[in-house]
């Protein structure tokens, strides 16, 4: 959906940010601020700031930042148009109508309609349950030790022992048959026609991240294949991108997220106040899967099954996970096979001891590891011992190296001198190329470490043109936009110059302008950077010598791309110079 600048800045301008983000986390006034404790991570002292003159909110801790839309699409997982829309009826704002081509138009209309479907059979299954028809189902729910609470949390349901009962529910409600077909809900074969895809199964919706039903898992009430039975993929539902239980599991705040193989261990362990527990949909992790997780959390703990196809999942899964820079350990639950039996044997307090002492995955994939090698004959002792130094040796810092070796030599009983030796045995026969690389490293860790400190003082040139109105003036004589190192830099620089040129000074509306959620992360962090300084001759002395860093790596940059032959652009860098000089003498007063 496209809106209009002006629009959007309308529907940002009528929600304070102070009075939307109050709604969600207790904020305390601090000075001309607010904070509070930040909904994105977890943390125990407040480190999230929001400023009613900014109208922006920006993390500390974090880095999480951004204007009152920016905050609505992260805390509630909204498109852009979903929270113009929210924050548009919290105004009481009629939004423009979108325009839409013929086929975009049948694409909103099929999946609105798709949805709509998947609601009524939801309300339709959770009816069943409690029916006398679904008595048996209920029964067994309630052998499983669910509430009546949790059942209705989740909106388990059944589908009734008849396979057109769900057809001929839908179609007296006036559904077509093509759309019951595109919903996944009913299948079609030339003897029997249309009929139910669900039947005689205990039913659980699958739901997004907004808490909308997009699918559904049924288990069988017989002895009927398969056990559990998931929708199509539809225009709506995606099993490799939508885990089971997240739209509870993201607001749960937890530092890490508990990942497990089923409906059941998911409902089960939110039950037992494991609330940050998801699954995937009857399918193995995917790479989609690891990047949706990234989302939420840096930390997530397999709690497989904790027999041989849980130990081959969890052994899939740790490489994409890490592929995603997610910290991942893995917890056993021996002698039980699922977290569902371990909590009912042993309880709450025993599990959450096994989370705290969940392994970590690269240790556990050594001991899965382990079990190829005979331990007790030398040779298949010192292979293993070789197989794990070489994937020690993966490893591209040398302190990560040198914590696992301590860490493998403690688990496997072998002295750290002796396995740190089999590694450097293992890199030192890619010397040449190693040494190389290593230079390499170093040098780009040198360059890296340069420009971080170049994009520091142009962070803090930008805050404190927010901050500081009578600064413009000096800043503009010596610093331009195109001074500015980065691409996105120079042109929130632009749009800063713009509004000061008119008097007016907006940072929420410069978001506005940034449609990508990490570029309106980085923006707020533009907006938002801090420097330690308490006295006011100090802070004004500080000014001063970021101004001079910023001309003269300006200078320095123009310098190198400058052709000898072009008079002018030399002439321009010898006023340049002597400007940087006049620098040195500036009194700046804030």
């Amino acid at each position: 959906m496209y809106y209009s600048d002006d629009v959007i800045e309308e529907v940002r301008s009528r929600n304070d940010i102070v009075d939307v983000i109050s709604s969600y986390v207790k904020l305390k006034r601090q000075g001309s601020s607010y904070f509070g404790l930040c909904p994105f991570h977890s943390e125990k002292s407040p480190s999230f700031s929001v400023s009613p003159g900014k109208q922006m909110y920006y993390c500390f801790g974090c880095g999480a930042g951004g204007n009152v839309l920016t905050f609505v699409m992260e805390y509630e997982n909204f498109t852009f148009p979903e929270a113009m829309k929210f924050l548009a009826e919290r105004a009481g704002m009629t939004l423009p109508e979108e325009e839409y081509s013929e086929e975009a138009r049948r694409q909103r209309d099929l999946k609105e309609r798709v949805r709509e479907i998947n609601k009524m059979a939801a309300n339709y299954f959770y009816y069943m349950l409690r029916s006398p028809q679904g008595e048996r189902a209920l029964a067994y729910l309630k052998n499983r030790g669910l509430s009546d609470e949790t059942m209705k949390r989740f909106g388990l349901g059944y589908a009734g022992q008849y396979s057109d009962a769900l057809y001929r529910y839908l179609r007296g409600k006036g559904i077509s048959d093509q759309l019951l077909k595109e919903s996944g809900l009913m299948q079609v074969n030339e003897r029997q026609g249309m009929y139910d895809k669900f039947w005689n199964r205990v039913m659980f919706p699958i739901m997004d991240v907004n808490n909308r039903v997009i699918g559904f898992g049924g288990r069988v009430m017989g002895d009927a294949k398969p056990k559990y039975l998931n929708s199509p993929e539809t225009v709506i539902f995606d099993k490799s991108r939508n885990l089971y239980g997240l739209n509870y599991a993201r607001t749960a705040k937890k530092r890490y997220m508990l990942v497990c193989e089923g409906y059941m261990d998911v409902i089960s362990m939110h039950q037992a106040g494991f609330t940050n527990a998801v699954a995937s949909l009857g399918t193995a992790l995917t790479t989609q899967h690891a990047t949706l997780l990234k989302r939420y959390t840096d930390e997530v703990i397999l709690t497989y099954d904790s027999d041989e196809a849980g130990i081959r999942a969890a052994l899939r899964a740790i490489p994409m996970l890490r592929e995603a820079g997610i910290s991942t350990r893995v917890l056993h639950m021996e002698p039980y096979k699922d977290p569902d039996e371990f909590i009912k044997a042993l309880g709450t307090e025993a599990f959450q001891q096994r989370i705290d002492q969940a392994e970590n995955s690269f240790l556990f994939e050594l001991s899965v590891l382990q079990k190829s090698y005979d331990m007790k004959n030398p040779d298949g002792k010192t292979r293993f011992f070789q197989a794990a130094a070489a994937r020690i040796a993966e490893f591209e810092q040398e302190i990560e190296r040198e914590n696992y070796i301590e860490a493998v030599a403690g688990r496997f009983q072998i002295s750290f001198e002796g396995l740190r030796k089999m590694v450097m045995s293992v890199l030192m026969q890619g010397v040449p190329q190693r040494k190389q690389a290593v230079q390499s490293v170093q040098q780009e860790k040198k360059r890296s470490e340069k420009a971080d400190g170049i994009r520091r003082s142009q962070q803090l040139i930008l805050t404190w043109l927010v901050e500081y109105p009578n600064l413009y003036g000096t800043v503009s004589r010596y610093i331009h936009p195109e001074d500015f190192s980065d691409e996105l830099y120079r042109e929130v620089a632009l749009l800063l110059y713009e509004q000061r040129e008119k008097n007016e000074v907006n940072p929420a509306q410069i978001i506005n302008h940034f449609s990508d959620a990490e570029q309106q992360r980085t923006v707020a962090q533009l907006f938002n950077a801090q420097v330690k300084i308490e006295k006011p001759r100090e802070l004004e002395k500080a000014v001063q010598e970021t101004i001079y860093k910023v001309v003269e790596q300006a200078i320095g940059q123009k310098s190198r791309e400058l052709d000898p032959t072009d008079m002018k652009g030399l002439q321009e860098l010898v006023d340049a110079k002597r400007r940087l000089q006049e620098i040195r003498r500036l009194h700046i007063s804030l």
